[in-house]
């Protein structure tokens, strides 16, 4: 609800700060008196357009601010939120607009500075203006759909749909991952199954390489062993030849003596003996060594090509393993990786299967949803427009035709709303073909139908109701059409507040609250002023209104009985 507005050198207003309260507000005086001063104000804080044209001749700058005292659950407090501006919902929420005469604007919001877009997206959410030379709100499209959804009360059909929408939307998601996978599947087996094939073949097992360095390190080992093994042997052979011949020519020796002494021991034959037996035993420990040297030879005795197949499989692990950029010892688990991401690229196929079957089942969930609401759509949109259809003929519009539009889209337009496109359409005259509310060419005219419109959703659940600005509603229309225009007017008003900008006496002794806008001044300063009337100031203004400059008794009685009626 607008709450106050203050407005400072704009055009003919110099100072001027109203009080607005609820209900239904009517805004009289004579032609030019500058009523439409005020809404151009309002405009002003609320994003409208505006240009140096609005700043009082002599003032540097043009200031309007409006207050507002939104609901707790008002969709402003979202926009708010979305735009990072500091709000409390248990406070006024105050919109304020400079604008100076070489035409520069500042805007802000509860005194935070902002761009003009942010106080006409919050204008948007506040009020509607419909009048003389524009109709905000209902002419735009895009509120058709949620205006039908809450006369309908369709808003847990339309919960339904926006669930089933994103099931299939995800789903959708799914599949073309999937496929993009799919896509690449080819060129991966490929290189998979080469790698695993290198991988096979090779049979990295863990703790190889270091098995493998080890068992390298000993053989080095061994060939130089057996080198020395060999010397040694080939230095050795020969020895137990030599010491069996050195044992003969003992023997023959000591036999020699023995001749010479007739058979008799001696001393030199005793020491002959005792080399003899000593050679004997050296020919023995010979025999044990050579053997000893021989078993020797056979530890270190490996196949012949041992080492070298060792260092070619180290050889072979550690260059796949640099292939593949791995530690040698983490080729056996890679290679069930690969194994277990080759089973899961060749199985791709059926998964991708699976999830298409998903996605149709997701289709058609969110199709029945949307074709349902569609449905409701329709007959909400035919009580509708029996509804409006009867608003008319009082308004003084009764060649005129409505209807709501409930097209259903291409599925390649589907959305979270459904499948339709909802549009509020008049026929102005009869044979006129249909076309959107913009057809009507008449301020008058469209502002009354825009009434007509409001007045068939009043009270359908349609969420917060904006303030409703009606500008001239009535022009062109007297005597019962502008009571039906006011009665109209009071309606909207008991669940909404509503400016009317009016000269018709129905509608303004139908107000709970009465502005009297006039000029005042001299010829060289000229302002526009702002009375709000009491009771009694009231029927003046309204016998006025009846009667003209000439105010009579009947005239004062004919507007008691419209402020009574």
């Amino acid at each position: 609800m607008l709450i106050g507005l203050q407005i400072r050198d704009v055009v003919l207003i110099e100072a001027l700060d109203l009080s607005i309260g609820p209900g239904l507000t009517a805004l009289t005086g004579e032609t030019g008196a500058g009523k439409s001063i005020i809404l151009d104000a309002l405009g002003l804080a609320t994003g409208a357009r505006g240009d140096a044209g609005l700043v009082r001749r002599g003032a540097a700058q043009a200031v309007a601010t409006a207050v507002f005292a939104p609901a707790p659950t008002h969709p402003v407090w979202d926009i708010l939120e979305d735009k990072g501006l500091a709000y409390a919902k248990d406070e006024d929420l105050v919109l304020r607009r400079s604008l100076s005469a070489d035409g520069r604007s500042r805007a802000f919001v509860n005194d935070q500075a902002t761009g003009v877009g942010v106080l006409k997206e919050l204008g948007e959410a506040l009020l509607e203006v419909h009048g003389q030379h524009e109709t905000v709100g209902l002419l735009d499209a895009r509120t058709h759909r949620p205006l039908l959804d809450a006369y309908g009360d369709l808003d847990r059909r339309r919960q339904a749909v926006a669930g089933a929408w994103a099931g299939w939307r995800e789903a959708r998601e799914r599949v073309e991952t999937l496929r993009a996978d799919a896509a690449r599947s080819a060129a991966e087996i490929e290189d998979l199954t080469f790698r695993l094939s290198e991988l096979d073949r090779l049979d990295p097992r863990d703790g190889e390489e270091t098995a493998l360095a080890e068992e390298r390190a000993l053989l080095g080992a061994a060939e130089k062993a057996l080198a020395d093994i060999a010397v040694a042997r080939e230095t050795f052979d020969g020895l137990s030849g030599k010491v069996a011949q050195a044992i003969r020519a003992l023997e023959r020796a000591r036999e020699r003596a023995l001749t010479a002494g007739a058979a008799a021991e001696g001393p030199a034959t005793s020491r002959l003996a005792a080399a003899a037996e000593a050679l004997d035993r050296v020919l023995v420990e010979a025999a044990e060594a050579e053997a000893a040297i021989d078993n020797a030879a056979a530890a270190f005795d490996f196949e012949p090509d041992r080492l070298e197949k060792t260092e070619e499989r180290l050889f072979d692990l550690r260059g796949l393993a640099r292939k593949l950029n791995v530690a040698v010892e983490q080729l056996p688990s890679l290679r069930l990786q690969f194994a277990e991401r080759l089973r899961a690229v060749e199985s791709a196929d059926e998964t991708l299967k699976a999830a298409e079957a998903q996605a149709a089942a997701a289709r058609a969930a969110y199709l029945d949803a949307a074709k349902a609401l569609s449905a409701d759509r329709r007959v909400a949109g035919d009580a509708l427009t029996s509804a409006v259809m009867a608003e008319l003929a009082p308004l003084k519009l009764e060649k005129a035709r409505f209807r709501v539009a409930v097209e259903i889209l291409a599925e390649d337009r589907a959305g979270p709303t459904g499948l339709d496109r909802v549009a509020f359409e008049i026929a102005t005259n009869p044979g006129a073909p249909f076309g959107d509310l913009g057809a009507i060419a008449s301020g008058g005219e469209l502002a009354r139908f825009a009434l007509a419109l409001k007045a068939a959703l009043a009270g359908r659940g349609t969420g917060p109701q904006p303030l409703m600005i009606f500008d001239e509603v009535d022009q062109g229309v007297g005597g019962a059409v502008a009571d039906a225009v006011g009665l109209r007017l009071k309606r909207l008003a008991s669940a909404a507040q509503v400016l009317v900008v009016t000269h018709s006496p129905q509608v303004a002794a139908r107000a709970e609250a009465h502005w009297r806008i006039a000029k005042a001044g001299g010829a060289d300063h000229v302002r526009t002023a702002v009375e709000v009337l009491s009771p009694a100031d009231r029927e003046e203004e309204i016998a006025r209104m009846l009667a003209g400059a000439q105010i009579t008794d009947a005239a004062r009685a004919a507007a008691r009985a419209l402020m009574d009626a």
